[in-house]
C-alpha cells in the first residue's frame, strides 16, 4: 500500500488500498473480499486507519493559529504571542437619576449592582453600576448626573489566597465584559475590601511592588487572573482575601433602552438604608449602545499577529489599526492616514477615522479616551488626530422583472431579494474602509435568488450626507473618491431640500459641466454647482447661479460661504447624490463604504415576453421598458 495513503480521509478510499494491498499478495489473488467475513476485518481496519488520520489531522491544524477552528486552541496559540481577545462589552445609557428624600445626611451613595430597568423590542434588560457613586442632597433631592449605567448583572466573587502552586483564580461566569472587572486584594493589615489592583496588559515599568493583575481567556469563554510572583508584581500573601466584581452581559442584546424605571439602593453617609420619599425620576441623556459580543475566532486570527508584529508600538497603519481594535473594543473598522499622504501633506502627523459598531460617530469623550491611551504606544513627534467618520453611500435602484406564472407572490419575491441584498451587503468586500462594492456581484446576487427572475436593470447612485451648520455663514467640501458621470445636461449632482438666510422657500443643489461654445464638454472634467427652487409644474428656477464648484474626475464638489437656515432631513442633513462613471464603486482609505439597502428602490416589473403574454414584443417596449441610465429629475428622491 502507498505510504501516501495512510493520511487519506475518505473511508471508501482506505478500504479500497486495505483491498488492493492484500490482493497483491498471492493467497489473496482470487479471494472475495465482500462476500466473506474477512469484509469486517477489512471495515475495522479501515474505521482504525480513518480515526487515526482524522485526529493526526485535528491535531496538526489546531496546532497552528492560522489554521486552529477551536476557540479554546485559537485563544491558547493568540496567548503565547500575547494578546488576549476582547471581551462582551455591555451596552451603555447614560442617564440622571433624582431620589427624593426626607434623609438629614448630606450625602447620599447610590450602591454598585442593579440601579434601573430598561425596556427595547419587548424585552427587559437589566441595567448596573459597577462602582458606589456618591453625591450631595439638595433642597431635599439627591440627583446623580450624569452616570453611567451598564446593562447586565453585577456579581461579586471572592477567593482566599492559600499559597499553593496550583491554585487558579478563575471567574465561573461566561458573557462577562471585563471592562467592568475591579479587583481588590485584603491583606492580613488591611481594612475593608483592601487595596485596588490595576489591570496590565504588559510588563513594561512593572516592579516587584506593583499592585497588578493580569487576565487571560481560558475554556468556555471563561476568565482567569494572573497576580504577581514577587519579581514582575507583587506577591500575594497567604491568607489574603481577593474580592472581585464584575458585569455579566447580553452584548449587542442590551443595544436600544432609552426608557429607564429606578430599582437601585441607595445608603446615606453613616451606610444606613435610605428609602425615597417620592417617585424616583430617570432622565436619559443617551439611549443605551454601544454593546458587542465576544471577539469571534477570525477576528482573532486577523488581529493576533498584528499586535504581535507592533511589539506594542503604533508606526504603521496596520500597528494603528490592531492597538486601536485593543483600546476601543466598540471599533468595527478603522482607516489611518499618514500625514504624508494628506493634501496639502502634513508631516508629523496621524489621521484615524473610526467607524464604531453601533452607530456613525465617535463621541469626543472616547476620542479623549482613545488618544490618551495611544501615547503610550505611538513615537515621540507623532501627533495623532481622530476626525469624524466619512461615510459613502452606494444605493441601487433596480428593476427586476420576472415570469410572473411561476411567481405566486409578488411581495414575497422582493423579499427574498432583499435579503439576499443584505447578505451581501454584509460581506468583506463591503462596509468598512476601502471597501469595494462589485456590480457584477450584486446583479449576480439578483439574479440567483429565484429562477423566476429573468433580468434585472440595475443603476448605481453614490451619495454623501452633508452635515449643515444652521444659520451661520460656513463652507464645505465633500469628497466621494469615484468620478462622476457627465451628462452635457446637467442635472448630475442631486440633493434633499433645503433652505438659505432669505429665501423660505424649499431648495436644492444642481449642476451645469463646463462646456465649449458649441455646447459641447470642455477638457476641463469640472462644473458649477447651482442652487435652484423648484416649480409646482415641474420647472425650476435659479436661486444661485454658483455656489461652488463640481470635480466630476476626482468625484469631489466644494460649495462655497453659505448660510443653511433648515433641511428637510432630520438632523440637519443635506443627501447629495452623484452617478459613478464606473458601477464598481471603491472607498478611499479614509471613506467607509456602506451599501445601503433601505435606501435602495427595488421595483418589480412583469416580464411579458417570457410569460407569453406578448410574444412580439410590442407592448414590453411600451409599457415595461425600463432605462439603463438616469433620470432627469432635479430632486433627489
Amino acid at each position: 500500500m502507498p505510504f501516501t495513503k495512510f493520511t487519506n480521509l475518505d473511508f471508501d478510499q482506505i478500504k479500497t488500498s486495505i483491498k488492493d494491498y492484500l490482493r497483491a499478495n498471492s493467497d489473496f489473488t482470487d479471494f472475495d473480499f465482500e462476500g466473506s467475513n474477512f469484509s469486517v476485518l477489512i471495515d475495522t481496519l479501515a474505521y482504525n486507519t480513518y480515526i487515526t488520520a482524522f485526529n493526526s489531522n485535528m491535531v496538526v491544524n489546531e496546532s497552528f493559529l492560522d489554521s486552529a477552528t477551536v476557540r479554546e486552541n485559537v485563544v491558547s496559540l493568540a496567548r503565547n504571542i500575547g494578546y488576549t481577545p476582547r471581551s462582551r462589552t455591555a451596552a451603555r445609557a447614560q442617564v440622571s437619576i433624582s431620589v427624593p428624600t426626607t434623609s438629614t445626611s448630606s450625602t447620599l451613595t447610590l450602591q454598585a449592582g442593579l440601579v434601573c430597568v430598561g425596556s427595547a423590542n419587548e424585552s427587559t434588560y437589566t441595567f448596573s453600576i459597577p462602582e458606589n457613586i456618591t453625591t450631595t442632597i439638595n433642597s431635599g433631592v439627591a440627583t446623580f448626573n450624569p452616570i453611567y449605567i451598564h446593562q447586565g448583572t453585577f456579581l461579586t466573587k471572592q477567593f482566599v489566597v492559600d499559597g499553593s502552586l496550583d491554585q487558579r483564580f478563575i471567574l465561573e461566569n461566561s458573557f462577562i465584559d471585563t471592562a467592568t472587572i475591579i479587583v481588590y486584594v485584603k491583606g492580613p493589615s488591611d481594612t475593608g475590601l483592601g487595596r485596588e489592583f490595576s489591570k496590565v496588559d504588559n510588563i513594561i515599568n512593572v516592579t516587584s511592588k506593583s499592585e497588578i493583575y493580569l487576565l487571560q481567556e481560558v475554556q468556555d469563554e471563561k476568565y482567569e487572573l494572573l497576580f504577581g510572583d514577587g519579581v514582575i508584581g507583587k506577591k500575594l500573601e497567604n491568607g489574603s482575601v481577593i474580592t472581585i466584581t464584575y458585569i455579566i452581559t447580553d452584548g449587542k442584546e442590551g443595544n436600544g433602552p432609552s426608557q429607564f424605571s429606578f430599582s437601585g439602593n441607595v445608603r446615606d453617609a453613616s451606610n444606613a438604608p435610605v428609602i425615597p420619599s417620592g417617585g424616583v425620576t430617570v432622565t436619559t441623556l443617551q439611549n443605551a449602545s454601544n454593546g458587542g459580543d465576544i471577539e469571534p475566532v477570525s477576528s482573532i486570527k486577523y488581529f493576533a499577529p498584528r499586535i504581535y508584529s507592533a511589539q506594542n508600538r503604533a508606526v504603521t497603519a496596520r500597528d494603528y489599526e490592531a492597538i486601536i481594535q485593543q483600546i476601543y473594543p466598540n471599533t468595527e473598522s478603522v482607516s489611518v492616514v499618514g500625514g504624508e499622504e494628506l493634501n496639502p501633506p502634513q508631516f508629523g502627523k496621524v489621521v484615524i477615522s473610526i467607524k464604531p459598531k453601533n452607530g456613525d460617530y465617535v463621541s469626543d469623550f472616547d476620542k479623549q479616551n482613545i488618544l490618551t491611551k495611544l501615547k503610550q504606544y505611538s513615537l515621540s513627534g507623532i501627533n495623532q488626530e481622530i476626525i469624524d467618520l466619512k461615510v459613502l453611500y452606494v444605493e441601487l435602484d433596480s428593476y427586476i422583472y420576472y415570469n410572473s406564472p411561476q411567481v405566486t407572490n409578488v411581495d414575497d419575491l422582493k423579499t427574498s431579494v432583499i435579503t439576499s441584498l443584505n447578505t451581501y451587503a454584509s460581506s468583506v468586500d463591503l462596509n468598512k474602509f476601502g471597501g469595494r462594492f462589485k456590480y457584477s456581484k450584486a446583479l449576480q446576487v439578483i439574479d440567483n435568488v429565484s429562477t423566476s427572475i429573468t433580468s434585472n436593470i440595475t443603476r448605481v447612485k453614490i451619495r454623501r450626507n452633508m452635515k449643515a451648520l444652521l444659520n451661520q455663514f460656513a463652507q464645505y467640501e465633500l469628497c466621494f473618491g469615484n468620478r462622476f458621470h457627465i451628462k452635457p445636461e446637467g442635472r448630475n449632482i442631486k440633493s434633499t431640500g433645503f433652505t438659505i438666510s432669505g429665501n423660505s422657500n424649499t431648495l436644492y443643489f444642481t449642476d451645469v459641466p463646463n462646456k465649449n461654445p458649441d455646447g459641447s464638454l470642455d477638457e476641463s472634467g469640472k462644473g458649477v454647482l447651482s442652487i435652484v427652487q423648484k416649480s409646482t409644474d415641474g420647472s425650476y428656477r435659479v436661486i444661485v447661479s454658483s455656489c461652488g464648484i463640481v470635480d466630476y474626475y476626482n468625484g469631489e464638489i466644494t460649495i462655497q460661504t453659505l448660510n443653511i437656515t433648515s433641511t428637510v432631513k432630520e438632523n440637519s442633513i443635506i443627501e447629495i447624490q452623484a452617478f459613478p462613471e464606473s458601477n464598481d464603486v471603491v472607498g478611499l482609505s479614509d471613506l467607509y463604504l456602506s451599501f445601503s439597502i433601505p435606501d435602495s428602490t427595488i421595483n418589480m416589473v412583469k416580464d411579458v415576453i417570457t410569460s407569453g403574454e406578448d410574444i412580439s414584443g410590442v407592448t414590453f417596449v411600451r409599457d415595461y421598458y425600463t432605462s439603463s441610465y438616469s433620470n432627469g429629475e432635479l430632486e433627489r428622491k
